[in-house]
């Protein structure tokens, strides 16, 4: 114990002796291992963080391809991963080896909330229905009240509801009346029976955790005539049960899909399926998958990026290892002879490689301590960038226990490979060199050491900036495409309404009102609304029928096209161009002929070669020849901004079929909600959000803004992910040039401090200054040069497995590389040039002095 006490001051004094290079250490450590242990925060986070439930090792999900937040599904899938309420049942029922089952809504409905007896504006909440063994299923307790229970989930059963403990802190004061009184959930009376526990945020990682939980059974009296419950033939639940012990996944995999197969081959399976559908039963499938982490779409859309910027970061960090390792060799040269002398004196070797090993930890449990502080600030950063526009991140900054715990085993592994390097250069001092005075002179391997570790961190650098100028060349392509309608100076809003209660002809003149008022406001010049709006992250597709022609379920989705509901206006507000025809227009009412503007490749695919107008298609076998084409429009991107722009085709509000089938009744009824508002207004106008609100409320003081943005934030906000990864490759590309720079300066400086006498030599017998320079330069750049060319070959590669990742840029962009090159080129001038200059200006006799 003494002896480790006895080698801690040592070191700590050898690193106060040397304040430049214990600054210089510190620093490069610090930013490398912040840069890690912050991506590491967010990959703990959104991959690896468990649910904050029991046991959430023993949660598996049935599925895992299906998109959070995706809403319904009314086909075969293949791989299931949706279900509905009566498939739920169906295996629930006949699988014993889960403890429990649970079914959850696969997306979270917007709700309209006020407390019994208030007269203002109601709050917009969002709401998920689960089953009644949610709560015990993942082994919580409430922290107030009570939780559901499966009784609360019975057909007559009581309107209950479970308050999130976010919502209750932040709308209702954490005011304990809450529990037990009713609240008005979309004009039903609700009771709040209990508050989930605190760091609950549901079943998902996402910026929009549920406000409360409603029982599966209130699903018909809050959703009215757009039910879902008990229509066998709507897939709208996830399912996750928590296996019993010692319980195989895969032979539990194996008889869920069998209960599927035998389900979809029942009398009321079959009812859900079609003619031509059911030779694929067999091929019907789902998967077991664990759910410790919850059904989590943040975790599959983020985990490629993720991999992407922990592989950019760990670049960065074996850049910071080369140019300390290239440090501490020079260190350890210049030591050299002090090791020669202590050995000279009787000093044993495992000694002194334990005070080299002792002072290289020190150093990096230091750079990491400086580098955790680092890594907090830097991570709120990243998640400011990667949640822009959210209204809760549930993610916190500070590094937990595993994080603190990778950053520690970073900082020690770290010192010890540094110390490693410093141990193995003093481990070969000869004592006889103490004598001989040869230790002066610098030894070829620490020479050639340093320069591999120059070559090496050169063609890192290369890398990752070549790669963060192929992100940005991607992200600006991303950003400034033609998406085919215009952002500038136009607001969008989300409502939550509830018109449930409407009549076609009540909603009608609702519609035409909320039109009127929209347009009356100061500074709009034109106004709309839609069942959702561009980049929205929503979708609604489906089948396109044409009159005479056969349609195969074969090839679904060759005759697949999205479709979106509009008002009068839509295309003038938001910017997309007509084509021909005319737009939908106040005179498309319910009671007039039913027409339809589609996109311009819409009408290129069922019409090839023909004048669309006055065509005529449907949506289903039943009418196909449902609406008459009136107009085309542009290509326009509502869902993927990387792809070319979906068959698109957009029908009036209210226009109405008649269905056989009431869920295909309730889907329609779904469809004639109005969800998104359009404005296109004249400069800024003041207190906008605020009448918009006020018209709203004058409409009906049910109706509430969710949330109001700029069009331009809407689009800006589809891009953080893309945004955050080429902001961050930049941020390590620069990292990765300074710590090149830095490296290759001091491994220059070092060459002229051991080529002093031979400089002054040169310079003694009339060699001119400039030559001195070019000589320092050459031997610089041709490590640079190396390190350049294998670098090109490097970014080659890492450009092929980036190239999912762009858009419109190819991986091989010769711009990329000869602008990482350019970078780097000009870096390794400037920090060769400082030793260089100082080498030409040596004095003769002094150089000729020194040895």
């Amino acid at each position: 114990m003494r002896s480790t006490l006895q080698d801690l001051f040592y070191g700590l004094r050898q690193l106060r002796r040397a304040p430049g290079f214990t600054l210089v250490a510190i620093i490069t450590l610090a930013l490398a291992i912040g840069a890690n242990t912050s991506i590491f925060t967010l990959v703990h986070a959104i991959l690896l963080q468990p649910l904050s439930v029991k046991d959430p090792g023993s949660l598996y999900r049935l599925g895992n391809t299906h998109d959070v937040g995706c809403c319904v599904s009314d086909g075969f899938q293949g791989g299931w991963d949706i279900y509905s309420y009566a498939l739920y049942q169906h295996i629930q029922k006949n699988t014993p080896q889960f403890h429990d089952l649970a079914a959850l809504q696969a997306a979270s409905t917007r709700l309209s909330v006020r407390r019994a007896g208030e007269t203002g504006p109601a709050r917009s909440m969002l709401s998920e229905y689960v089953s009644g063994n949610y709560f015990s299923m993942f082994g919580l307790r409430a922290a107030a009240g009570r939780l559901l229970l499966p009784s609360d989930d019975q057909p007559n059963a009581a309107l209950v509801a479970i308050m999130s403990h976010r919502a209750w802190e932040n709308d209702f004061a954490s005011d304990p009346s809450v529990v037990g009184a009713p609240i008005i959930v979309d004009g039903n009376p609700i009771t709040v029976i209990g508050i989930a526990p605190a760091g609950f945020y549901g079943d998902r990682l996402t910026d929009s955790p549920p406000d409360f939980w409603l029982p599966l059974s209130a699903e018909p009296l809050v959703a009215g005539a757009t039910s879902m419950l008990h229509s066998p033939n709507l897939h709208w639940l996830f399912v996750i049960g928590g296996l019993k012990p010692n319980t195989s996944p895969a032979k539990v995999e194996e008889k869920v899909t069998l209960e599927l197969q035998q389900w979809l081959s029942s009398p009321e399976g079959t009812s859900t399926v079609g003619d031509n559908e059911r030779n694929a039963i067999p091929k019907q499938w789902t998967h077991l998958v664990s759910a410790a982490s919850g059904v989590n779409d943040t975790a599959s859309d983020s985990e490629k990026l993720l991999r992407l910027l922990m592989a950019a970061s760990g670049l960065v960090l074996l850049t910071a290892c080369a140019n300390i390792a290239t440090l501490l060799l020079a260190r350890g040269a210049a030591r050299k002879a002090q090791i020669s002398v202590r050995l000279a004196l009787g000093a044993r070797r495992a000694r002194l490689v334990r005070q080299l090993l002792t002072e290289s930890v020190l150093l990096s449990i230091l750079g990491g301590l400086v580098g955790l502080v680092l890594a907090y600030a830097v991570t709120r950063s990243i998640i400011a960038i990667a949640f822009r526009g959210s209204e809760f991140i549930p993610i916190d900054p500070h590094p937990s226990t595993p994080v603190l715990l990778f950053s520690f085993v970073l900082s020690l592994v770290t010192g010890i490979l540094f110390g490693g390097a410093l141990a193995w250069v003093g481990s070969h001092a000869d004592p006889a060199e103490a004598l001989q005075g040869s230790a002066r002179s610098t030894t070829h391997v620490a020479t050639m050491s340093q320069k591999i570790l120059l070559i090496v961190q050169a063609a890192l650098s290369l890398v990752l900036v070549s790669g963060a100028i192929l992100l940005a060349q991607s992200l600006q392509k991303l950003e400034h495409q033609n998406f085919g309608f215009q952002s500038d100076h136009r607001y969008i809003a989300q409502i939550a309404h509830d018109f449930d209660g409407y009549s076609i002809e009540r909603l009608s003149g609702a519609y035409r009102e909320l039109h009127q008022k929209l347009t009356t406001i100061p500074g709009v010049i034109t106004a709309s609304y839609s069942m959702y709006s561009p980049l929205e992250h929503m979708n609604w597709s489906g089948s396109v029928y044409l009159p005479g022609r056969s349609h195969d379920n074969s090839d679904d989705s060759q005759d697949h096209a999205s479709w979106l509901r509009i008002g009068p206006d839509y295309f003038q507000t938001i910017g997309t161009r007509l084509i021909r025809g005319r737009t939908i227009g106040e005179q498309d009412t319910p009671t007039s002929a039913h027409v339809a503007v589609v996109s311009a490749n819409f009408a290129n695919k069922f019409f090839p070669g023909e004048d669309p107008i006055g065509k005529r298609f449907g949506g289903d076998p039943d009418h196909v020849d449902a609406w008459e084409i009136v107009g085309v429009v542009e290509d326009a991107k509502y869902l993927d901004s990387h792809h070319p722009a979906r068959k698109t085709y957009y029908l009036p509000f209210l226009q109405t079929l008649h269905y056989k089938d009431p869920a295909d009744e309730a889907g329609q009824r779904r469809s004639n909600e109005v969800r998104t508002l359009e404005l296109h207004v004249v400069g800024a106008p003041e207190n906008l959000e605020s009448m918009v609100r006020r018209r709203l409320a004058e409409l009906d003081p049910n109706a509430t803004v969710i949330r109001m943005t700029p069009f331009g934030e809407q689009v800006s906000e589809y891009f953080n992910q893309e945004r955050l990864l080429a902001r961050l490759t930049g941020l390590f590309g620069l990292l990765a040039l300074t710590l090149a720079a830095i490296g290759l300066y001091g491994v220059t400086m070092y060459s002229v401090e051991r080529r002093v006498r031979e400089i002054g030599l040169r310079v003694a017998v009339g060699a001119d200054r400039s030559n001195i320079i070019v000589m320092v330069l050459r031997g610089a750049f041709l490590q640079v040069g190396i390190g350049l060319a294998a670098g090109v070959i490097l970014a080659l590669v890492t450009g092929r497995l980036m190239s999912s990742l762009l858009f419109e840029v190819k991986s091989y962009n010769p711009v990329a590389l000869c602008g990482a090159g350019m970078f780097l080129t000009i870096s390794a001038l400037i920090a060769a040039l400082l030793p260089a200059r100082r080498a030409a200006t040596l004095d003769p006799m002094q150089a000729l002095r020194v040895e």
